[in-house]
């Protein structure tokens, strides 16, 4: 695994006075940092009572030979949960997954082209459509109070499903402040 090279962070350099928009800065910064910084503190969290849950069961199942029914239901909808609702913090640190075989090559201005247009042509056409979908398959759960099927405790799912569009807004809106920061950098050759 040597061979894989971390790439540098997109991260804000100190911006002189008057460079950027304030406006632009203003948003870009909320978004970045009480939406998508938040959001991932706040939803890392999930993994404790995730790791308790499977903690409890090892020990409930390997000690005791007293398997849990509601175990596996709880920690694959808390890792689920905690999976999606932490792409948006995932997107605001550059952490997706993208192939640099040119990219990494460009100049901070093409850079900013390629993701500026990107995010236009196919990131917010597809988190649009997901939200959609997400949001028409979350109220169908909630109007059947619709349980999970995948063990005997069947607990309610429509929470869990509520999780798509909420993780969709999340991303359309993280995905606003990555084409403002690229659009910029399209611009002005500078990441913000």
């Amino acid at each position: 695994m040597d061979d894989l090279v971390e790439l540098p962070d997109k991260k804000p350099e100190e911006i002189p006075e008057g460079e950027v928009p304030k406006a632009l800065l203003v948003i870009v910064r909320f978004i970045d940092h009480w939406i998508g910084e938040w959001s991932g503190k706040i939803f890392a969290w999930f993994i404790i009572p995730m790791a308790g849950g499977l903690a409890y069961e090892v020990f409930a199942r390997y000690l005791f030979n007293a398997p849990t029914m509601w175990a596996y239901e709880t920690t694959y909808q808390l890792y689920g949960s905690h999976f999606m609702l932490g792409a948006a913090y995932t997107l605001y640190k550059g952490k997706h997954i993208r192939t640099d075989l040119f990219y990494e090559r460009y100049s901070v201005k093409w850079q900013g082209r390629v993701d500026a247009t990107l995010y236009i042509l196919f990131f917010f056409p597809g988190m649009i459509y997901f939200f959609l979908a997400g949001w028409d398959e979350a109220m169908h759960a909630w109007e059947i109070n619709e349980l999970s099927e995948a063990t005997p405790w069947r607990p309610p799912i429509y929470p869990f499903k509520t999780v798509i569009p909420v993780t969709a807004a999340l991303l359309l809106i993280q995905g606003i402040s990555e084409t403002l920061k690229s659009a910029y950098a399209a611009f002005r050759g500078r990441w913000i």
